[in-house]
């Protein structure tokens, strides 16, 4: 039953701090089942993305180091495809550092809907470090798991999951380079676009509505702004919809769960 002063929550962002049940015994436990579970899809779909932008960068005349590195370094596909674009069209240098900035911006929000949900004892400088291992496949598997996983040890989790999927860019990036008069520009394409719809099942799997209705109005708004303009497409439909998902959820869905719950 509630009242007039209790808000309503959405279960999936309570933190769950001694409610969940006991998955882990240790934080290397933790740690360990994070590295087994990123050794199954997401390893496998990360990995054919960077095989794919290795040779995307072999066929635009990059070197083999400087795709390396930008895996190592950037950790972050779909800028270092922009960058690689960017790059191959002989853009500037401000407008290539501008655009992959841009794309980059996601990992705000990102970081401000994770981090939050560590233990107080993980939330120190060391963050600044680790945030690196920061990719949309570890965090969407981390914002899936954190809920079934005590407090203190989704911070383990996590790192088990980031840390293989960072180790197996350069090797994917370097398989790529080498194979690349093998590989057709369509496969390429296609294997750059798995991890996308891994991200995107990996979405439709979380028990909150928001973001299933935020993935369907993507699926239409994209298509709409495309043909409106190419390039401020992806911004626009993401901004849109989020924003209309978001008040969706907090204006109807939990307005009506919360009088049929009083």
């Amino acid at each position: 039953m509630s009242s007039d002063n209790v808000p309503y929550l959405d279960p999936s962002e309570i933190p769950l701090e001694g409610s969940a049940a006991q998955r882990f015994k240790s934080r290397r436990e933790a740690f360990w089942s994070g590295v087994r579970y990123a050794s199954g899809a997401p390893a496998i779909v990360l990995f054919s993305g960077m095989v794919g932008f290795g040779a995307m960068s072999k066929t635009s005349g990059l070197d083999i180091w400087f795709a390396s590195f930008s895996s190592l370094f950037m950790f972050a596909l779909p800028g270092q495809v922009v960058l690689l674009e960017m790059i191959s069209a002989g853009s500037s240098a401000i407008a290539v550092i501008m655009a992959v900035t841009l794309t980059s911006t996601r990992f705000i929000t990102m970081t401000v809907a994770l981090f939050p949900q560590l233990d107080d004892k993980d939330r120190n400088r060391s963050l600044y470090a680790h945030v690196h291992l920061l990719a949309m496949t570890a965090w969407a598997v981390s914002m899936r798991e954190f809920e079934s996983i005590e407090t203190q040890h989704r911070f383990s989790y996590f790192i088990g999951v980031g840390l293989l999927c960072w180790l197996i860019s350069v090797p994917g990036t370097i398989l790529g380079y080498l194979l690349a008069s093998m590989v057709s520009p369509a496969i390429t394409l296609g294997l750059i676009f798995i991890n996308p719809l891994f991200l995107f099942l990996t979405f439709a799997d979380v028990k909150a509505w928001i973001n299933r209705i935020a993935i369907l109005l993507g699926c239409v708004l994209g298509p709409f702004f495309y043909f409106i303009d190419q390039d401020s497409s992806l911004l626009a439909a993401g901004l849109i919809g989020g924003t209309a998902a978001y008040l969706i959820d907090r204006k109807l869905l939990r307005k009506k769960v919360g009088v049929i719950s009083s």
